[in-house]
């Protein structure tokens, strides 16, 4: 290594003060956003109150779906505990808009467990394609969207973040150039967003941009650490509607689905986020600036705008790879003392390896790092409390186990 421990330190410290003007006006406009609408709405503590069975007139639950509508720009809203991981929340959304013969493109290779969703062949039990729903993938970058997108083609489906790709996540501005270039070869598409880890990443999201459904998961960005579990849709009204009964029955829909836990930690983690993504962008500069000085390939650059808390970083071996993840997992708060290892995880190709030593299982906000153990080895690291405490995690791989990467 050429450069000392102070070095680096003074290097990551330099990029994130670079661009904390920004980031912290990018908080406060947040979080009066979010704040309007929790007044607007006269949150109360009533609203944290548990329900049981099917939950009917659960309104803590329902003022919840009007805060994340209003924040979120759409119609309507679709929040719920029993909603598993962000992977469900864009099955819901695609097997609801999708039927018999449809046709829908993807923007960007789609993050791996979307392909046990999608189907690669008509055998795939429970897929898309089992159902004759057929689907294209256009290359990301590429701008002559005429050689997949036609009249035919019903969705037009947006990853904004790199899932396992070595690439950048979409800016809200790219989207919206995007979702422009789409409606002009067919204006009847239905235009999907993958918003996981983008939530707050910028003053506008998605809708705001022209799509007409996004999805994300509560245990990542919106859930502000707190969020147990849960995901959510919002969007269009007659989308929302579709997707519900798609989570329950037709005609049933949304008025069930009970509050087993308390809401108010689905409150308080919307209401935390703006001040935790926040602080996650500044964990992910300082990351992606020494990584970089260290002589790794990481996406995206120091000072380029970020659509997503995530960073991927290439390291071109796969001990690397899981060398990095067990340093991030050694100076976790929870399970410090377990040793990861590639393993095969639900619905992945290849083994991964995942570093998540947070309060709430998986969850991807508080500071966790995976990949695939496949070439060229990407480490995509993501979240972070508190910038402090993403500091101290990668300032101890740095001082204790640079050799081990």
């Amino acid at each position: 290594m050429n450069k000392s421990f102070t070095q680096l330190e003074k290097i990551g410290l330099d990029a994130v003060q670079n661009q904390k003007q920004y980031l912290d006006y990018l908080e406060s406009y947040n979080q009066e956003k979010v704040l309007t609408s929790f007044r607007r709405h006269r949150v109360n503590y009533q609203d944290f109150q548990l329900t049981s069975g099917y939950g009917m007139g659960d309104t803590g639950r329902d003022k919840l779906e009007e805060i994340y509508t209003e924040i979120f720009c759409g119609e309507e809203a679709l929040i719920r505990q029993q909603i598993v991981s962000g992977t469900h929340s864009i099955t819901l959304a695609l097997f609801a808009m999708l039927m018999n013969d449809d046709e829908m493109v993807i923007y960007g290779e789609p993050y791996d467990t979307l392909f046990k969703v999608l189907g690669r062949t008509k055998n795939d039990t429970g897929s898309l394609l089992e159902l004759g729903i057929r689907y294209k993938i256009h290359p990301f970058g590429d701008e002559d969207l005429k050689k997949t997108v036609s009249p035919k083609t019903k969705v037009f489906y947006i990853q904004r973040s790199k899932g396992y790709s070595l690439r950048k996540a979409l800016t809200i501005a790219e989207m919206e150039q995007l979702i422009k270039k789409v409606r002009g070869i067919n204006p009847e598409i239905i235009v999907f967003v993958d918003n996981c880890y983008g939530e707050f990443c910028e003053e506008k999201e998605p809708l705001q941009a022209g799509a007409d459904l996004v999805a994300g998961s509560l245990i990542k960005n919106p859930g502000g650490t707190v969020a147990p579990s849960g995901g959510y849709l919002v969007g269009r009204g007659d989308l929302i509607e579709r997707a519900s009964f798609r989570l329950t029955a037709p005609g049933i829909g949304k008025e069930v689905g009970p509050s087993l836990i308390s809401n108010s930690f689905l409150y308080q983690g919307i209401f935390n986020a703006p001040h935790v993504v926040a602080e996650a962008l500044k964990g992910s500069i300082y990351i992606g600036a020494i990584m970089e000085a260290l002589n790794f390939e990481v996406i995206p650059k120091t000072n380029d705008r970020r659509g997503d808390i995530v960073n991927a970083i290439c390291f071109n071996d796969p001990e690397k790879i899981k060398s990095f993840c067990r340093g991030i997992q050694k100076y976790s708060p929870v399970d410090s003392h377990v040793i990861p290892e590639p393993w095969d995880m639900p619905g992945y190709e290849h083994q991964i390896i995942m570093a998540s030593g947070g309060f709430v299982e998986g969850s991807s906000i508080e500071l966790s790092a995976d990949g695939p153990i496949r070439p060229p080895y990407i480490c995509f690291v993501q979240g972070g409390a508190s910038f402090q405490y993403v500091k101290l995690v990668i300032d101890h791989i740095l001082k204790d186990e640079l050799e081990i990467i």
